[in-house]
Parts: C-alpha cells; structure tokens; sequence
C-alpha cells in the first residue's frame, strides 16, 4: 500500500506542476495574443501616419504653387493699376487741355 500511497503521492505532484505550466502555457499564449494585437495597431497607426505625411506635403506643394500664383496675379494687377492711373491722367490732361483751348479762344 505503501507504494500505491507514493504513486498517488508522485502522480498529485506531477499533476499539480503539469497544472502549473499549463497555466502559464495560458498566460504566455494570451501575452502572444496581446503582442500581436498592439503590433497591429502599431502598424495600423505607422500606415495612417504615413498617409497624413503625405497629404500634409500635398497640401504644403498646393499652398506654394498657389503663393506662385498669387505673386503673379500680384504683380499683373500692380501693372494694370499703373496703367490704368495712366490713362487717367492721359485723358484727364487731355480734357483740361481741350477746355483750356477752348476757353482761350
């Protein structure tokens, strides 16, 4: 009996540590799992990073051809406002001139 006892007494033991690993086989798979989810998310929030870096360098590449464009515009209205001022004044001194003219007849 004696034997029979320390059998049962072996096989208790062994399966309180066959217990044990399983267990922390359980954890490990678990801390796996996790790894594997906060990868996915680390990959998720890499890619849509990525895709706001390059919609931030779209939008600085449109702002500064729009600058081109505006420092273009700028300087054509600058001449077409000299211009006009200058036909102004041509037309103006034309009309004093008439009047002049003809007030002095």
């Amino acid at each position: 009996m004696s034997k029979d006892k320390e059998d049962m007494q072996v096989y208790t033991i062994q399966s309180q540590r066959l217990d044990r690993i399983e267990e922390k086989i359980d954890q490990m798979s678990e801390a796996i799992v996790m790894l594997a989810r906060a990868e996915e998310k680390i990959h998720t929030l890499t890619a849509f990073s990525k895709q706001q870096s390059e919609q931030i360098q779209n939008i600085i590449n449109r702002i500064d051809r729009l600058e081109g464009i505006v420092n273009t515009n700028a300087n054509t209205i600058g001449i077409i406002n000299k211009v006009f001022w200058v036909i102004l004044v041509g037309l103006i001194s034309a009309i004093t001139w008439e009047m002049v003219i003809h007030l002095g007849n």
